[in-house]
């Protein structure tokens, strides 16, 4: 990631309506949850996330980004359990997790089927991860760019990619879908004038713009919670680890 890009990353995440609504779509799919399920979040920046989970009971809760920014903040916070990790080389010990969350982490991994490998190791027979990657190619942009993007996906290609560590796709949908017409005539414009080089597309709204976008969300969550929609700015997927035929563990 970018520097000056996560300087504003951590400035925002706690608030900008982007971040609070897809955390809002993660617990969504989480639903209910034993307080004592183990969970790790890959990529937690400053943590918002893992707050949200304490606040909702959970203890056993860990945490790894690549930032050292991200990890000081996470223990301003209060996350001791939190370190600087790659998430495509893990140190923890198999079966360690019951869930694993990844939101904007495996597109900036070169080599994704190392990291879903990686993924598919630490969590326990029965376990769930939840993904959400920048969706669709054509929207590729100077934001991409900046960001150290490999590649954006469809929900198709993110499926495949998980099955073949080995996964069953439990669900697979796309996300931020009424915004996805806004969205591509804004990159598609920038891409063609050539301008806006350093422009990551991440800035402060005003408070009460911020507010509209939150509650829009909010109300396309609810949605989506229920029912697959054809295309978005994000795309995500639920996965379970299986277990062999023989009762082995892969």
């Amino acid at each position: 990631m970018d520097k000056s890009y996560e300087a504003k990353y951590h400035t925002l995440e706690e608030r900008h309506w982007w971040f609070a609504s897809r955390r809002d779509m993660v617990l969504r799919l989480i639903g209910d949850i034993s307080p004592d399920t183990a969970i790790l979040e890959v990529g937690c920046s400053g943590g918002p996330l893992l707050l949200k989970l304490a606040e909702m009971g959970c203890t056993d809760l860990t945490g790894i980004d690549v930032s050292d920014a991200a990890i000081e903040l996470s223990h301003k916070r209060g996350f001791e359990n939190t370190s600087v990790m790659d998430g495509a080389n893990l140190t923890f010990d198999d079966q360690r997790f019951d869930l694993l969350i990844a939101s904007d982490v495996l597109e900036h991994i070169e080599d994704h089927e190392r990291a879903l490998a990686e993924w598919y190791r630490v969590l326990r027979p029965g376990g769930r991860a939840i993904i959400f990657v920048p969706a669709l190619q054509w929207l590729w942009s100077k934001h991409d760019t900046i960001n150290h993007h490999y590649r954006r996906y469809r929900s198709s290609s993110l499926s495949k990619v998980s099955e073949a560590a080995g996964f069953k796709v439990k669900r697979n949908g796309y996300w931020n879908v009424g915004l996805l017409p806004t969205v591509a005539l804004y990159r598609k414009l920038e891409n063609l004038l050539a301008k806006n080089q350093d422009d990551d597309n991440l800035n402060v709204v005003p408070g009460p713009l911020n507010g509209l976008f939150k509650t829009y969300m909010m109300l396309e969550n609810a949605i989506i919670q229920r029912v697959r929609l054809p295309l978005g700015v994000s795309t995500f997927v639920v996965l379970e680890k299986k277990a062999r035929l023989n009762n082995s563990i892969q």
